[in-house]
């Protein structure tokens, strides 16, 4: 699809801000496998500090891709869900994931190569 104008640029540079943050793949990816509360997704995104969390978890919800459900029980409960719009990016993503595994050795060698070079620079 070829980018017809500065504003469609500027709309996807949007979108993709918030779909390529450290951690919103992985806790969308972690959603689309069922709704999930804060403890489990913290537990199943190894390294992510609870603030990262928290923001991640909130610039999905305000982009539509994930909701966040009150749950009335004692202590209260918040559960997290993938929407309907992060839903339709799931094959999408389940293939980026799937890419940078099959690849990850070709892009360590490559950062590897590189290092080397810029060494010598």
């Amino acid at each position: 699809m070829p980018v017809q104008s500065s504003e469609d640029l500027e709309h996807i540079r949007s979108v993709l801000d918030e779909l390529t943050g450290k951690w919103s793949l992985l806790v969308l990816n972690a959603l689309c496998d069922g709704p999930a509360r804060f403890n489990a997704l913290k537990r199943l995104n190894k390294g992510v500090s609870q603030k990262a969390l928290t923001q991640c978890l909130r610039r999905l919800e305000a982009s539509g891709l994930i909701s966040r459900t009150v749950v009335s029980t004692s202590p209260v409960a918040v559960v997290y869900a993938v929407s309907d719009l992060g839903a339709s990016l799931e094959p999408h993503l389940k293939g980026i994931l799937q890419w940078s595994l099959d690849h990850r050795d070709q892009v360590a060698e490559a950062r590897r190569t590189f290092a080397r070079q810029d060494d010598g620079r």
